[in-house]
């Protein structure tokens, strides 16, 4: 009988979201919390042939894979997890497959939070919530510029609904150019110019070596007093440190974030408090049409492997 873990169901509905019996006979143990400790991760593990993994939610690093002789195959949600040692995977003769995802759902939550901070919603909310009325200042978004740090395929949602609202549009990132910006529904912005002129910068760039911090301190002291961050790619990115110090002492006007070097982002963490941050739990993809892909052909994935021809290979 295979047995296969489910990792990080936080919302308790993988099994309604997919046809399971697909995978006749099978054992299915769904874990909806999260295990942070890879010692009891790994005990946890043990017995499971198959595990899967909502992406980057649960890292899969060299030492996990070592501990895990049973473990033949990992079904990771999306065709990227940089949370998975692809090359440990491959080591230890262990299949990783991936699923389709669209992309759009983080786009639509990033600008959300734009709108969000620009009528200053979590303030009005809370002062609703205490018995008062209207309390601060909101802006217009139309005529406004919306600063985009990568042009990707999240990129280009943003830079498409920034043009809806009627916003000016730039981008930038290392290997942008003036002419893809254009295709990509931008004007092309050198980095400084972007964060001086911006009112909202929006991040949308993979992490790796060559961006880890790539929204430094010195990127963060060029925007305006006014302006605001805006993050849900990855918490590697960006410069907390330095985001918090000019929220703390209001030398800008904002910051939502989705998305932590440590998640799920402890109780205790600073964050937490800091004024004028929106903080929100990584729910860019975390909708019902996006589980609606991913848990079916997670199903997919394994009934394939266990015929013997996987599909959607990354290691």
């Amino acid at each position: 009988m295979t047995k296969i873990a489910i990792l990080d169901d936080y919302q308790k509905v993988a099994l309604d979201m997919a046809d399971w019996s697909a995978l006749s006979g099978a054992d299915i143990t769904v874990f909806d919390r999260h295990i942070e400790d890879e010692d009891a991760l790994a005990a946890a593990l043990q017995p499971f042939d198959v595990v899967a993994i909502m992406r980057e939610r649960t890292a899969f690093p060299r030492s996990l894979f070592a501990r895990l002789p049973a473990l033949k195959l990992l079904v990771t949600t999306g065709m990227k997890n940089a949370a998975v040692d692809m090359d440990a995977a491959r080591d230890h003769g262990v299949v990783v497959s991936g699923t389709a995802s669209s992309g759009h759902a983080t786009a639509e939550l990033s600008f959300l939070m734009i709108l969000a901070l620009a009528r200053r919603l979590p303030d009005q909310i809370r002062t609703m919530a205490a018995g008062g009325w209207q309390g601060g200042l909101g802006r217009d978004l139309r005529g406004a510029r919306l600063g985009l740090l990568g042009l990707g395929r999240l990129g280009r949602e943003m830079a498409t609904i920034g043009a809806a609202f009627g916003m000016d549009v730039v981008a930038w990132s290392q290997n942008l150019t003036p002419e893809a910006a254009v295709a990509g529904g931008a004007r092309y912005a050198e980095k400084a110019e972007l964060f001086e002129t911006a009112d909202f910068v929006s991040v949308h760039l993979r992490l790796s070596e060559r961006t880890r911090g790539i929204v430094g301190r010195d990127d963060i002291a060029r925007m305006k007093p006014d302006a605001c961050l805006i993050n849900t790619s990855r918490g590697g990115l960006v410069d907390n440190d330095a985001l918090v110090g000019a929220l703390n002492e209001g030398r800008i006007a904002g910051a939502a974030l989705d998305v932590y070097e440590r998640e799920p982002l402890p109780a205790d963490d600073p964050l937490r408090s800091v004024p004028g941050l929106l903080l929100t739990p990584h729910i860019g993809y975390v909708t019902r049409e996006s589980y609606d892909v991913f848990y079916p052909e997670t199903v997919e994935a394994i009934r394939a492997w266990l015929d013997g021809a996987p599909i959607r290979v990354l290691a």
